[in-house]
């Protein structure tokens, strides 16, 4: 993926969760960086115990955000900002939780309430245990949230971190991008 002069940088707002799959964000936020993209990245709580703050802020070059109360020094919350300002909200990688999080309009904490306000397309990249991905209500909530003109980009199969081999992977860095990049296509 490379940067083209002609094309427009765009704002594509990354959200990162509690998956081991996190510390593959870094390689999204440098090529998302590197093809040109403004990225800004937005962490749970539980994703900091896989991926570094300072290790996302050097890739993208701007200040990542992890907690809702974090610019209180602003008139406009920081999450509400981002939500305006998105081109693009990707979620990679999306663990259970936060997919049925957003399936139901719940927002606890500053990736929740930046993908309830924004009104950019927002791109899905599951991570999780096969059996998690498998179950019923994982499986409805991704449909409800497809229902919805989400997309979903995998999840890959493979060897899974839990030891278990099968669905549930965070799809390869290149098909996220490339579906990424489709959509920002479409929207001009």
């Amino acid at each position: 993926m490379t940067s083209k002069s002609n094309t427009p940088k765009k704002r594509i707002v990354l959200g990162i969760t509690g998956s081991i799959a996190a510390y593959k964000s870094a390689d999204l936020v440098s090529e998302l960086t590197k093809a040109g993209h403004d990225v800004r990245c937005v962490m749970t709580r539980d994703a900091q115990h896989f991926v570094s703050r300072l290790v996302l802020q050097t890739l993208s070059r701007n200040p990542v955000l992890c907690d809702l109360f974090e610019d209180e020094n602003e008139w406009q919350p920081g999450h509400i900002a981002l939500a305006d300002s998105a081109d693009l909200l990707l979620i990679a990688p999306a663990t259970a939780n936060i997919i049925a999080q957003l399936s139901y309009g719940l927002a606890g904490d500053a990736l929740t309430c930046i993908a309830l306000a924004t009104r950019a397309p927002i791109v899905i990249a599951p991570a999780m245990n096969g059996k998690m991905w498998q179950h019923p209500a994982t499986q409805e909530n991704v449909n409800r949230l497809i229902s919805r003109g989400q997309t979903v980009v995998g999840p890959d199969s493979g060897l899974l971190a839990c030891g278990y081999e099968g669905e549930g992977r965070l799809e390869k860095i290149d098909v996220i991008l490339d579906g990424v990049e489709k959509i920002l296509r479409k929207k001009k």
